[in-house]
């Protein structure tokens, strides 16, 4: 508004253009034969297999810090002479024709033959850096490590601004009262690496669950989640970390050297607390055993009182001590007469010992008028062991008397 007249690019001659007059000038400009049927080498990205058959996807170039991208359609009738399964990260070389697609505004290369051309360097990249860190052992299942069941806090790396983080806080605030605590990140982009590790390690400890992710995106998008430096940082955490770049199809060095895997951010989410309802019908469940066990252990404990009571009564305590002492008496009385028979067996076998020991005393004889001749300290036991004029000890019952042998003389008859 100048001068409160209205000016307009009318007013300097300025033609206006309706959007399909731009579009159909923009066909016009590509009409050109230098973009028409030429080769195209680039490595693919974002591949989809449509259900129709038709096949899209876009064919990337990195030139230091640059990167250029061009979205690729190649039609049923043009796949279906494919010779290999295309995927994200080949280096391809594709025949085919720019054109623009009118209603988006959007131009695209229409493919009409595909060939391989070799690995794509950063997933070349990609496939060196896991081996090396596989190597490292960072991707053992052994260092995973169970979630806590109840978390208090849980901690996120991610875009502030990213659907991601809205995601999780949505889940989480629908299924546990746990506490997010975001610590932000770029999530791709030049560095992106860097600063997703430190985010990483600036939450370390802080909380009890970690969840490290973000949206999908194209292989160029999630390349961050596989340098090394992210993945050091998640293997070296001393908290539980959960994965959950990108979507279901997509995977990242970062998950493997992580405690568990998610296949989207709000998968993670789900994984990081229990169900609100399923946890109190737990508790629920607990509370009513430990009711009927408490029940149960009350009524055993009544019985054994009523038991208890029972067999104190006066009646039955009277009555049992009577029993006890009737046992008692008894059994004095049988140990009384085992301890006299045996007493009396000992006596008798005593008896007999000293009977034999007394009819085997060589000086019992003494008491019977016999007499012991002794010479030189030995018995004498005849008369040829004796010599006239020798002195001898004669032992009797009482005592002893020494002699003088005289006369010595055999008895023939004996």
């Amino acid at each position: 508004m100048i001068g409160g007249h209205s000016t307009g690019p009318e007013q300097f001659g300025t033609p206006i253009f309706g959007v399909s007059e731009v579009s159909g000038l923009i066909c016009d400009l590509l009409d050109d034969a230098r973009l028409h049927q030429i080769w195209v080498r680039g490595e693919v990205t974002n591949y989809k297999n449509h259900a129709s058959g038709h096949r899209y996807f876009s064919l990337s170039e990195r030139d230091g810090r640059d990167s250029a991208l061009i979205n690729c359609a190649m039609w049923r009738s043009y796949a279906a002479g494919l010779t290999f399964a295309p995927g994200d990260g080949m280096d391809v070389l594709a025949l085919g024709t720019v054109e623009v697609y009118e209603p988006h505004g959007k131009y695209q290369l229409i493919v009409r033959e595909l060939r391989q051309a070799g690995a794509g360097p950063r997933h070349l990249m990609v496939e060196r850096w896991k081996k090396e860190l596989d190597a490292e052992g960072l991707f053992a299942p052994e260092r995973r490590r169970a979630l806590p069941a109840f978390p208090q806090r849980i901690g996120v790396v991610t875009s502030p601004t990213g659907a991601a983080l809205a995601d999780i806080r949505s889940v989480i605030s629908r299924r546990y009262p746990a506490e997010v605590i975001l610590s932000p990140t770029a999530v791709q982009g030049e560095g992106a690496h860097a600063e997703i590790a430190e985010a990483i390690r600036r939450i370390d400890g802080l909380v009890d669950v970690i969840i490290v992710g973000r949206g999908g995106g194209s292989f160029e998008d999630l390349f961050p989640f596989n340098h090394p430096d992210v993945v050091r940082a998640v293997a070296g955490c001393r908290t539980p970390v959960i994965s959950a770049v990108g979507h279901e199809v997509d995977t990242a060095l970062c998950d493997f050297a992580a405690d568990l895997r998610a296949p989207t951010p709000s998968a993670a989410a789900e994984r990081a607390v229990p169900e609100r309802r399923e946890v109190l019908r737990e508790l629920a469940g607990f509370e009513e055993r430990m009711r009927s066990l408490l029940l149960h252990r009350v009524a055993a404990a009544a019985g054994e009182v009523e038991d208890l009571r029972e067999r104190m009564h006066p009646r039955r305590l009277s009555r049992r001590i009577n029993e006890r002492m009737q046992r008692l008496a008894e059994h004095e009385e049988l140990l009384r007469r085992a301890a006299a028979g045996r007493v009396q067996r000992e006596r008798a076998a005593l008896a007999e010992v000293r009977a034999s020991l007394s009819g085997q005393n060589p000086l019992a004889i003494l008491e019977r008028g016999y007499c012991i001749v002794e010479a030189d300290g030995r018995i004498a036991r005849s008369a040829a062991s004796l010599a006239p004029g020798e002195r001898v000890t004669i032992r009797m019952m009482d005592g002893r008397a020494v002699a003088v042998v005289e006369e010595i003389t055999y008895d023939e008859d004996l």
